[in-house]
């Protein structure tokens, strides 16, 4: 069976209403990537970094997230659940913590296509894709990931700063400046 974005979709809203909205949710994407050739030929071979929002709303956000060679995001939070379906390349995740002092490491783990993550709404991570080719995954997200204001935090000093759909944007045109200078061959 073909991935259907608009049936995904539909799927993810009935699941989202489960008692355990996340884990519905996780076993409708988990089946979805599990044919990660079918959901990158239905959703195209990523030209530049970026976000296809397929569905928004209060409750739920689904987008497909195309990560462009060597991108990082620095350490952020998303205050609501998460879930992160690869369906071409690999994601390397740290998982940070708050100490008295300031943020801490502590765990660090690798997805590749097929894999499925569910991430807790306090959950504080940073994402980097290290192959020479572009990342591609599905998120899920228990809310308006775009209207909910959140934090991310500097990759050189580790300082909090307000993080917003905004900040996410101007993040991602600037990895599209960055791959037309210095990487134009580079592709999925």
């Amino acid at each position: 069976m073909r991935f259907d974005p608009e049936r995904f979709v539909a799927d993810c809203r009935t699941a989202s209403r489960e008692s355990d909205s996340q884990e519905a949710v996780r076993e409708v994407l988990e089946r979805a990537v599990e044919d990660a050739d079918g959901v990158l030929a239905r959703l195209g071979s990523p030209q530049q970094a970026g976000m296809k929002v397929l569905h928004r709303s209060p409750t739920l956000t689904i987008f497909a997230a195309q990560w462009a060679p060597r991108m990082s995001l620095p350490a952020h939070d998303h205050r609501m659940w998460a879930l992160i379906g690869l369906y071409c390349g690999r994601e390397d995740n740290i998982y940070w913590r708050r100490t008295s002092a300031r943020l801490e490491a502590y765990k660090a783990t690798v997805l590749f296509a097929r894999d499925v993550a569910a991430l807790p709404a306090d959950v504080i991570h940073s994402v980097t894709n290290p192959l020479l080719r572009f990342t591609c995954a599905i998120h899920i997200y228990g809310g308006d990931f775009f209207h909910t204001p959140r934090s991310q935090w500097s990759p050189e000093t580790l300082a909090e700063e307000p993080s917003d759909g905004k900040s996410i944007a101007e993040l991602f045109a600037r990895e599209n400046e960055r791959l037309r200078q210095f990487q134009p061959a580079c592709r999925a």
